[in-house]
């Protein structure tokens, strides 16, 4: 049998509704107290906590982040590029993940169905910026036939993780 995924490994754990609700407080806040996660959970700190381990344990809780400004920062453009590759076997495929993975301004990468192999999610201080990067590191990488950019003229929904229903 194939080796068992990282997933399949990991402890499961079965989730209730105080689970959920944990879950979706942390995803909206995720510097919150643990005295105020339990209250809001309806539950006492110590259970809470408890459970906040087992989640991360389980990997249902991956990290914590600091919601940044991108434009406070310097970085003006974002720019989601359509990257075809000219191989899609797999060694090729996992060749360009690890490249892009190297790649700071690469945000996000997405592999695709369909004509385009992948979506990243590119910041840069400008357009200048992103067009350097275009052309010296993304166009010029190995397996890349082509790059399609779309820029970004504004944002006004970047949520987090998923819709998780604690009801």
């Amino acid at each position: 049998m194939a080796e068992e995924s990282e997933t399949n490994r990991k402890k499961r754990v079965r989730l209730d509704r105080i689970d959920r609700r944990i879950l979706r407080d942390l995803q909206d806040d995720g510097r919150m107290t643990n005295v105020e996660l339990a209250k809001r959970a309806g539950i006492s700190a110590p259970p809470c906590l408890r459970r906040v381990r087992a989640l991360e344990e389980a990997g249902l809780i991956k990290g914590y982040h600091a919601e940044v400004d991108i434009k406070e920062l310097g970085f003006g453009v974002t720019v989601f590029a359509q990257v075809g590759l000219s191989s899609q076997a797999e060694t090729d495929l996992e060749k360009f993940e690890a490249l892009v993975a190297s790649w700071p301004e690469v945000r996000e990468c997405h592999m695709l169905a369909g004509e385009t192999d992948f979506l990243l999610k590119v910041v840069a201080k400008d357009w200048e910026s992103y067009n350097q990067f275009l052309t010296s590191r993304l166009t010029s990488a190995p397996n890349v036939s082509h790059v399609k950019s779309a820029l970004a003229i504004r944002s006004n929904k970047t949520l987090p993780g998923v819709p998780i229903d604690a009801d």
